[in-house]
Formats: C-alpha cells, sequence, structure tokens
C-alpha cells in the first residue's frame, strides 16, 4: 500500500475514532441531564419549603434525584411535606431572621449528607400592604421586611458559601420578584427589598466566581401561592378564593398560558443543575415577557374630544 495512502487512512481513523468519543459523551450528558435525574447524588437545602415555591421546588429536585433539606419555620406543615416526599427529605426548622438557625440547617446538611451543593434562599415575606404612600411608611414594619427578605438570605448565602468554598464548587439561588425589576407592582417593603436582591448577587458572584461557585435569582411573576393569595385577599375581602386566584392568574402571562409554581420550580431546576454550569451572578426571570415592554392602549376615534371633520 503507498505511504500516503496509509497517512490517510490513519488520519481518517483517528478522525473517525474522536467524532465517535465525542458523539458518545454528548450522548451520555444528554441522557443524564434532558432525560434523566438532573440532580442525582446533590443534595439541597431549600428555606421557606413548607409551602407555595420552596414546596414545589422540593418536590421538583426530590424527583431529580437530590436530597432536600425542608427548611422552614413552619413545624406542622415543613415535617409534614418531608414525610410526603419520603426518604429523601428531612425537615429542619428555620427562621431565616435567626442566622443561627440558617448556620443549624447548613450544618445538619453537613452532619447527615457531607456536603450542600445546592442552597436555595427562598424563604421571605410580602410585609404590610398599607398605607401605599412612603410618606405613611412604618419604618419598624419596613425593617422587619428587610431583616427576613434581605438580611436573612444574605445570612443563607453566607453560611452556604462557607461550605462550598472549601470544596470550589455549588449552586446558590436566591427568589426575588418582578416587583424588583420595574416599580409599582408591590407594597414599598416589600419591592425595596426584592430590588436588594439581584444587586447582592451580583455582588456575592463577583467572589465567588473566583472559587467555582455559582449564585443566581429567580424573579417570578404572581403566582397563586398561599402568601400572594393571603394579600390579594386583604384587597377584594368579599371574593371567593377563586375569584382571587383568577386575578392573580391574569395580571401577567402569555397568550393561554398560566404561570404556575412548577415554572419557577423548573427555572430553579435548571440553575441549580450542571447545565448551567457557566451561568453566575444572573436574574432568570419568570413572567411570560411581562417586564420586557410597556404596553401601550390607545383610545378608540369616538372616545376622544377630535373637532369634527367638514367636508370641502
Amino acid at each position: 500500500m503507498p505511504v500516503g495512502m496509509l497517512r490517510t487512512l490513519t488520519r481518517e481513523f483517528k478522525r473517525t475514532t474522536l467524532a465517535n468519543d465525542l458523539l458518545q459523551k454528548h450522548s451520555r450528558f444528554y441522557a443524564a441531564t434532558v432525560g434523566g435525574r438532573r440532580l442525582e447524588g446533590k443534595v439541597a437545602l431549600i428555606t421557606g419549603s413548607a409551602s407555595g415555591l420552596g414546596k414545589a421546588t422540593a418536590h421538583e429536585f426530590v424527583k431529580h434525584g437530590a436530597q432536600v433539606i425542608i427548611a422552614d419555620n413552619d413545624t406542622k406543615l415543613g415535617p409534614q411535606v418531608a414525610k410526603e416526599l419520603g426518604p429523601s427529605a428531612r425537615y429542619v426548622e428555620c427562621d431565616v431572621a435567626v442566622e443561627a438557625q440558617i448556620e443549624e440547617a447548613v450544618n445538619v446538611a453537613m452532619a447527615h449528607y457531607g456536603k450542600l451543593d445546592i442552597m436555595y434562599n427562598n424563604a421571605g415575606i410580602p410585609g404590610p400592604s398599607f398605607p401605599p404612600s412612603i410618606a405613611d411608611l412604618d419604618l419598624d414594619e419596613f425593617d422587619q421586611v428587610m431583616r427576613i427578605n434581605v438580611r436573612g438570605m444574605i445570612a443563607g448565602i453566607k453560611h452556604a458559601a462557607r461550605v462550598m468554598i472549601p470544596v470550589g464548587s455549588g449552586s446558590i439561588l436566591c427568589t426575588s420578584s418582578i416587583c424588583g425589576v420595574i416599580g409599582g407592582l408591590g407594597p414599598h417593603p416589600y419591592t425595596i427589598s426584592k430590588f436588594a436582591i439581584p444587586g447582592v448577587v451580583k455582588s456575592v458572584a463577583s467572589e465567588l466566581c473566583k472559587v467555582g461557585v455559582r449564585i443566581n435569582c429567580i424573579s417570578p411573576a404572581p403566582i397563586p401561592t398561599p402568601m400572594v393569595l393571603s394579600q390579594i385577599e386583604k384587597f377584594y375581602p368579599g371574593l371567593t378564593q377563586e375569584q382571587i386566584e383568577g386575578i392573580v392568574i391574569g395580571f401577567v402571562g402569555l397568550k393561554g398560558i398560566k404561570c404556575e409554581d412548577i415554572d419557577v420550580a423548573r427555572a430553579a431546576l435548571y440553575l441549580a443543575s450542571d447545565e448551567a454550569k457557566f451561568i453566575s451572578g444572573q436574574n432568570l426571570i419568570v413572567d411570560g415577557g411581562f417586564t420586557s415592554f410597556k404596553s401601550l392602549t390607545f383610545p378608540f376615534p369616538h372616545q376622544t374630544d377630535q373637532p369634527e371633520q367638514t367636508a370641502n
């Protein structure tokens, strides 16, 4: 066989072998992420997970192979959720306003599982709905909202970083809101607290990216969770639960599609998984495009005071 032909065949063999290796690697990645359990072998701690978005996310994480710690100050619903999820979940009482309890929740994860891969700081409160004016703001109530929604979240980040930095990996998530994307959608204390979260995430990302730890936040549209429904009910005390849910669902959304807690849970699943391994410092907005534009509603001609047109 001529030397030139032998060299050509050798090159083609190497190229084919490399292509097959790459195909197998990509196939394994695809099967492990898209079609498989995307958090297999990972340990997650979710605050505020006894109900609402946290509970939905806990279900999604367990479904995808994670061990989940339900960290919540609701000592009735928290254990129920853990029992519902089976052996892959355990409950830890945790009030995020108390740093020592967050520290202990992280310590429980380390003691039982030897690691913490995912920390989801989801706990928060809406705060007072009234008074609406900044001129009448009760600063004590404002401090309480900031203590839970911002300080509590920062404490969660702090103690997650404490155990993630030494191993050089981990994913930290925080729940913000579209109230923290554009103003005027909620009471001042809640809105201000949610505007703070993306800023905290970017600040922390600037440090943690140097050690291989990711941090992101999620800003969902209003979803009919117990917290949201209880707030809306204060404005419409005479309406039924179904009517209040209709108001929340109709607030934003793509035509024919409603935003549900599972949509936020799947966003969290993505950011927590290795599929998002190169994403950090970002705010993933789950709102059906609501904050992407401002709708302009023009009046019909007959609704305006226009001078009558006279024929020439």
